[in-house]
């Protein structure tokens, strides 16, 4: 699922429910929410093939609607993992915990974000 689509899945069914009333009403209620201007949020809505979703954004997405963007989930569970190995190696050499953590994190395709 691509950023725009998970936001577009966001505002119909978290931030801007059926509830709210109309699809106009809709929008600008997902606009306020999420202080974007009414045409940004009307492009997200419909999903606009031009548009990408900046990293604050989504950011904002979330934290309004609750839920996470699936890759963001799939690298905490990989950044999870490594904690869990690095914990149940800890007593050992430590430049030995750091190549097997620069292993795991190379075959996991997970750069050095420290």
């Amino acid at each position: 699922m691509s950023t725009v689509e998970f936001c577009q899945r966001a505002l119909r069914e978290e931030i801007a429910p059926p509830s709210v009333g109309a699809k106009l009403e809709r929008i600008r209620h997902a606009s306020r929410v999420l202080g974007w201007s009414y045409s940004r949020t009307k492009d997200a809505w419909y999903a606009d093939p031009r548009i990408s979703i900046k990293p604050e954004e989504l950011f904002r997405v979330e934290a309004v609607s609750g839920l996470l963007y699936q890759a963001r989930q799939e690298m905490r569970k990989n950044d999870d993992a490594i904690e869990r190995a690095t914990a149940l190696l800890g007593g050992e050499d430590t430049h030995l915990v750091r190549s097997i953590v620069a292993a795991v994190r190379s075959a996991l395709g997970i750069r050095n974000r420290a």
